[in-house]
């Protein structure tokens, strides 16, 4: 099941949790820093070099533009998939700048999390104003 709120939870014995807390919180500081400086409305090509700036100057590591190798029944494709960035070796982060976040950008964020194994997705949108749009996306 794919969780599409900006908190998830998942149980702990009785107590609750956030994934990656503290990882997801200095990610999104840093899209923050950004939509601060940048403004909304550029292409996401201009986003995403800002963002290799701030996670350098923040300390963040992160990895850009990782392709994907995809498989169909085990086989190699030909075609690589190149996302935004994997950052903490653990999360995805899929930027856009649109009027507003649509299924098809959720399920490409929740295609990138099955292909990479990971768990933690998250969408950011610096396409609105006045502040940044973003979801986490949980598989």
């Amino acid at each position: 099941m794919v969780n599409h709120e900006k908190h998830e939870k998942h149980e702990k014995g009785s107590l609750m949790e956030i994934i990656y807390k503290e990882e997801s919180y200095r990610i999104m500081g840093a899209c923050f820093e950004v939509y601060k400086e940048m403004g909304c409305g550029f292409v996401e090509p201009v986003y995403q070099e800002c963002l290799e700036f701030e996670f350098e100057m923040q300390g963040i590591p992160f990895m850009r533009p990782p392709e994907l190798a995809l498989h169909y029944k085990g086989r190699p494709l030909k075609l690589k998939y190149i996302r935004d960035f994997i950052l903490f070796d653990k999360i995805v982060l899929e930027i856009k700048s649109v009027r507003e976040l649509i299924n098809e950008y959720r399920a490409q964020v929740h295609n990138y999390l099955k292909a990479t194994r990971l768990r933690l997705g998250l969408l950011v949108n610096f396409g609105q104003y006045p502040k940044v749009e973003y979801e986490r996306i949980v598989i």
